[in-house]
């Protein structure tokens, strides 16, 4: 078996391959271009989209070239896979600005230094906006039977389910088909690599360039990742795991990867770390606490950095400790003239962001959740004050594992 593909397999990517052996020969034979799609609904992606990240560093790992595929037309029509309905249509300028800030994020997964295997970023938004209604319909609509379409997953279980599907949603299958087909064309790309609910659409790609070139392309899947509590990757109960430090602090990033359930840490240390699988075996037995914080370090290191790992690390620690405020906690600064406007602990929380749900913050309470600086309040009406804060600083904790140090300036 071909070394990538080995390699993809025994890190638990593999879910499906069209013509397996055939890719298998193709790349011992050479490198070649393999692309992924991310859609541009939001300014940042979030965890949920960290293997597929893996898997372009995967391609370049072994002298692959990633093309980067940032779905600015797509992402007007919305893709119909696994949602119940239909998605919020976003303007020209809000989609402009989420993949300007998605490619940043991805270049910090990715090498952009070698030229041989340096990311190709495209916008697809480039060949879909020129399109001519008729002359599609007429060149490439009629390689697509509807009686297919009707039977693929994603719009099956819409229309089992009797929720609406519009037409435009309906079309998007065979926009991303066409994608790989201008991406071959283009590009020479000969792989295409997508969650297993794409498998369908990854399908028609394949079939769509040899139909129209005679040219051989490969689509090949991952599965799709589940906690061990039974949930969706990237999903918390206080909300998605942004790939934004804009959005979640290095240090929360951190906890995340710090607080996953013991059965997934050897998974996740192969799926979501670049450790060798002979090194992660061999850490099979060592204490799972210790693991889990190697998962945390190596994955913050490849997102925020060697240095804001440690950092979290070292505040983790403190906060745990209760060692003095924990200068490495995630601060956010408020106002004096903020205090003097009797802000309530409510409020601070909300402004920490700690949580977002006022209704939430009052059953924390009920549980005896909140402390400031190490010590339990019971008061949900209480007022911050000037004293409650230590050569300017207030150390506010939801629980054992949530820190914020709030500044006063």
């Amino acid at each position: 078996m071909n070394k990538f593909l080995k390699e993809f397999k025994d890190r638990g990517f593999f879910y499906q391959c069209t013509s397996e052996i055939e890719l298998s020969n193709l790349l011992n034979k050479e490198k070649i271009n393999g692309y992924i799609g991310f859609d541009c609904t939001a300014e940042s992606l979030h965890v949920g989209s960290l293997l597929q990240i893996m898997c372009l560093r995967l391609l370049q790992k072994h002298g692959h070239r990633p093309i980067v595929l940032l779905g600015g037309g797509t992402t007007r029509i919305g893709d119909p896979s696994g949602k119940d309905k239909t998605r919020k249509i976003l303007s020209e300028k809000e989609i402009d600005r989420n993949i300007k800030n998605i490619e940043k994020i991805l270049k910090k997964f990715l090498n952009v230094k070698n030229p041989k295997t340096k990311p190709i970023f495209v916008n697809n938004y480039s060949w879909l906006k020129g399109l001519n209604y008729i002359s599609f319909l007429r060149d490439i609509g009629k390689h697509f039977t509807i009686n297919k379409m009707l039977s693929f997953e994603s719009i099956k279980t819409r229309l089992e389910r009797e929720q609406s599907l519009s037409y435009m949603e309906f079309n998007y299958m065979i926009l991303q088909a066409y994608d790989f087909l201008e991406l071959n064309k283009k590009k020479n790309c000969t792989l295409q690599i997508g969650g297993s609910d794409q498998w369908g659409n990854i399908v028609n790609g394949v079939e769509l360039i040899k139909r129209c070139s005679n040219n051989q392309a490969y689509g090949l899947t991952t599965p799709l990742i589940t906690l061990a509590s039974g949930t969706k990757m990237g999903k918390t109960e206080n909300g998605a795991v942004w790939l934004d430090k804009k959005f979640l602090s290095a240090y929360d990033y951190w906890q995340f990867w710090r607080n996953i359930d013991d059965r997934d840490v050897i998974r996740f240390l192969k799926i979501f770390t670049d450790l060798e699988i002979s090194e992660i075996n061999n850490l099979q037995n060592d204490n799972i606490n210790e693991l889990k914080i190697l998962l945390a370090n190596k994955a913050t290191e490849m997102l925020h950095g060697k240095k804001a790992a440690l950092n979290s690390e070292q505040a983790a620690k403190e906060a745990f400790s209760g060692m003095s405020l924990g200068m490495n906690l995630p601060t956010i600064k408020i106002k004096s003239k903020d205090i003097d406007k009797k802000i309530s602990i409510l409020d601070l929380i909300m402004l920490s962001k700690l949580e977002n749900s006022k209704s939430e913050i009052r059953r924390l309470f009920k549980g005896n959740a909140i402390k400031i600086n190490d010590k339990l309040v019971l008061d949900e009406k209480l007022i911050i004050n000037n004293k409650m804060f230590n050569a300017n600083y207030l150390k506010l904790s939801i629980g054992k594992k949530r820190h914020m140090k709030i500044e006063l300036i």
